[in-house]
């Protein structure tokens, strides 16, 4: 008899001699102790895993007077090893099982029955109330279906005599879920769970609740980790809960636990259930979507009648899970049209999502109440993160079901930030000076830890780039992903970046070898034409390869599990900075080769006063002095004043300040215009060869260097250059005809120098 106290066990029973089928037709893989609200109960149940082959194997006529034997009656028992076999069997188990309960006086007991990872393979589930029985109860469930094998044997006397072994092991202790005495939230989903608690953490806190969370980073009581490690299972609710004067408690609610464990809880205020998408699939029992949609739907079922379930609208497989819930549904969507939104409405409940660049509720009577603009909101890093937009609806529903004043949900969008003093890990974003002043790169250190993370990583970096900037990837995850995800994610690198390293975090190589994983990996880069990359033994040394590389403007995005630590340590060794939401902003701005101040940029243009002009130009580079982009413009405005000696100053600081493209160039023209009318030439020439170089066809390029050209009595020279120039960017139809000729004419002129 495996110990009681273990919450788990396995047991292999054989038949007895004589019985007709050969040793191991019944084996039980798993009795497991599931103290909290579960797959298949919302109470506390024990899970029992039976391998059955003896009954797969049994001929029909056999099956089917076994079926009488137990009184399982109209029964068909299919083909041998069949599917249709396969549910005789759990209609089987399921008979016994409630007979074996009237036996031990437990009334109708409720048992639920699944089909197993193979026809084999049957999964049964009842409630209980001692632990100690309830297991012997699930082991001796085994040992009744191996002896029903033997035919001599009556189902009566078997039944009873289980009955009486359950009866005689001891009660053990009760459950240890918890009945919470405070608000509690329960948050759960494949992606966005840490934030999304957080950020409710915080909006608590703002509101000056005594408030305690847990994640898989830890148990966060008023912002001070009080245990570190993965507390998303019931572990975390106790520590919570525990908590002296609490006030509300926010749980991060993870599968493993659900599954493994049952929840912490018996039952929650709010539920939120951010997303499902691929992630651990394989494990434990759960292969396919739907089946780890129904996993996240626990925390659902739970959700108080009269409290309120946060769901994703936008994903149709947690929309989908308001048909199970007592309370009232909330569903968030980015889409403002979005039929959940008007579902949830019509049920009587509330929908939040984003209107007029607004986040707003949406109640059954009144206006939208319009909470904020998303672009004041610095998790979405401006509007640029879609899954920290949905994460912010998520957790603005989720505090307003909770109670939390609407001022204090509105101050925690407002400064819950996407850095590592606010949500540590997840998408925090860093400027990090090159070495010999090259300029400036975009660091990015996210938990991405499966597809979507990483497609939803590749966005924000891709979205922080300067105008022709490159993305450089860190790719890594924990071993304990399927084969087909982990070659999946080499795909979507390949696609998404420019530069993609691997990296290796031991901590997180769950039973695989490193070699292993990067060879999946190498798969997935190499069907997108990627090959050759390297490997790195560290997330640091990952980091450190990508700068090396990186030039003015590019964005570095490591997935970062195991090192967040010293990756943060190195890049502020570095010189590097955490940026705040006006640099973001500012970034995601220039990314679209804007400027946060093109409004004023654009309204100086329109002045009819050049002095004006001038003095507006000024002002806007006193209030911002070391802007590039502010500088070249004021050179521009002392420029049409028709002081270029001036300008020429401006321009030659906006250089040399870090401009970027698409205005370098631009600069660069407009400097080299101005060094001609003041009498320097041969320094336009310069300044023009440094933009031919990299625009070989820009025809005010060639028409500025012919006309310097000619300043320097070099007229010949500057026909020629100009028709060779012309020649290599037009695509005029008659000059191509006779562009053999017209190049004979330019070197007649002035040989070429190329």
């Amino acid at each position: 008899m495996p110990d009681p106290g273990n919450e788990s066990s396995a047991l292999t029973t054989q038949p007895r001699a004589g019985a007709q089928p050969a040793s191991d037709a019944v084996r039980i893989d798993e009795v497991r102790v599931l103290d909290g609200p579960n797959l298949y109960f919302s109470r506390p149940a024990i899970k029992v895993v039976l391998h059955l082959p003896g009954y797969l194997e049994l001929k029909r006529p056999a099956a089917e007077e076994l079926a009488r034997r137990v009184g399982l009656r109209s029964a068909r028992p299919g083909k041998r090893g069949t599917a249709l076999r396969q549910r005789f069997v759990m209609r089987l188990l399921r008979t016994v099982m409630r007979r074996l309960g009237t036996e031990i006086g437990a009334g109708r007991l409720g048992v639920r029955v699944r089909a197993g990872q193979t026809v084999e393979q049957v999964v049964v589930a009842f409630p209980w109330i001692h632990r100690g029985r309830a297991k012997v109860a699930g082991e001796q469930l085994g040992v009744v279906m191996t002896e029903l094998l033997d035919s001599s044997r009556r189902p009566d006397e078997l039944i009873e005599k289980a009955a009486a072994v359950i009866l005689a092991a001891p009660d053990g202790p009760g459950p240890s879920v918890l009945t919470p005495t405070v608000p509690v939230a329960s948050v759960t989903g494949t992606n966005g769970k840490t934030t999304t608690t957080r950020l409710m953490a915080h909006m608590c806190m703002a509101a000056g609740l005594t408030t305690a969370w847990s994640s898989t980073d830890g148990i966060v009581v008023m912002g001070e980790t009080v245990e570190e490690g993965d507390y998303s299972g019931p572990a975390g609710a106790r520590g919570v809960l525990e908590t002296p004067g609490l006030d509300i408690g926010i749980l991060e609610t993870a599968r493993g636990g659900m599954l493994l464990k049952g929840m912490g809880v018996t039952a929650n205020d709010v539920s939120v259930v951010t997303n499902v998408s691929a992630d651990h699939l394989g494990l434990q029992g759960i292969d396919t979507l739907d089946q780890l949609a129904e996993v996240k739907a626990i925390v659902t079922t739970v959700t108080k009648p009269q409290g309120w379930v946060v769901l994703n609208g936008d994903d149709p497989r947690v929309w989908a899970m308001h048909f199970g819930i007592k309370a009232k549904p909330w569903a968030f969507s980015l889409d403002p049209a979005s039929p959940a939104l008007w579902e949830s409405i019509n049920a009587g409940g509330r929908g939040i999502t984003v209107l007029d660049g607004e986040i707003v509720v949406l109640s059954p009577n009144g206006d939208p109440d319009r909470l904020v603009k998303v672009v004041d909101v610095p998790m979405t890093l401006s509007g640029l993160s879609r899954n920290n937009i949905a994460n912010a609806l998520a957790g603005a529903a989720a505090a307003l079901g909770l109670g939390v004043p609407r001022s204090a949900v509105v101050e925690g969008l407002r400064t819950f930030a996407p850095d590592p003093e606010h949500n540590w890990g997840r998408l925090n974003t860093y400027t990090l000076p090159l070495p010999d002043g090259a300029g400036t790169a975009t660091v990015i250190m996210d938990m991405a830890h499966n597809e979507a993370g990483l497609d939803a990583l590749l966005e924000v970096a891709r979205g922080l780039a300067a105008p022709g900037g490159a993305v450089r990837l860190g790719l890594g995850c924990a071993g304990d992903r399927a084969d087909e995800a982990i070659v999946a994610m080499g795909e979507i690198a390949g696609r998404g970046a420019e530069e993609v390293v691997l990296k290796v975090a031991e901590h997180y190589l769950r039973g695989r070898r490193p070699e292993e994983l990067l060879n999946l990996f190498r798969e997935g880069l190499a069907t997108v034409g990627v090959l050759d990359v390297p490997a790195h033994d560290t997330e640091l040394a990952a980091l450190q390869a990508l700068v090396a590389h990186a030039l003015d403007g590019d964005v570095i995005a490591l997935m970062c599990h195991a090192e967040r630590t010293e990756v943060d340590g190195w890049v502020r060794g570095q010189g590097g900075t955490v940026d705040d939401a006006r640099t973001i902003r500012r970034k995601v701005v220039a990314g679209r080769g804007e400027h946060e101040l093109e409004g004023e940029i654009a309204a100086l243009w329109t002045m009819d006063d050049a002095q004006a002009r001038v003095e507006a130009a000024q002002a806007l580079v006193d209030d911002h002095p070391a802007d590039a982009r502010l500088v070249f413009e004021l050179a521009g405005a002392w420029d049409a004043l028709g002081d270029e000696r001036c300008a020429i100053g401006l321009y030659e600081q906006a250089l040399t300040g870090g401009l970027r493209e698409p205005h370098r160039h631009l600069a660069q023209l407009q400097l080299a215009s101005s060094l001609r009318v003041v009498g320097r030439a041969e320094e336009a020439l310069a300044v023009l060869d440094e933009v031919l170089a990299t625009r070989p066809h820009s025809t005010a390029a060639l028409v500025l260097c012919a006309l310097a050209q000619a300043d320097l009595g070099r007229e010949r020279q500057a026909v020629a250059d100009l028709v060779r120039g012309t020649l290599e960017a037009t695509t005029d139809v008659d000059t191509q005809a006779y562009r053999r000729a017209l190049r004979a004419y330019a070197d007649e002129l002035a040989p070429a120098t190329d």
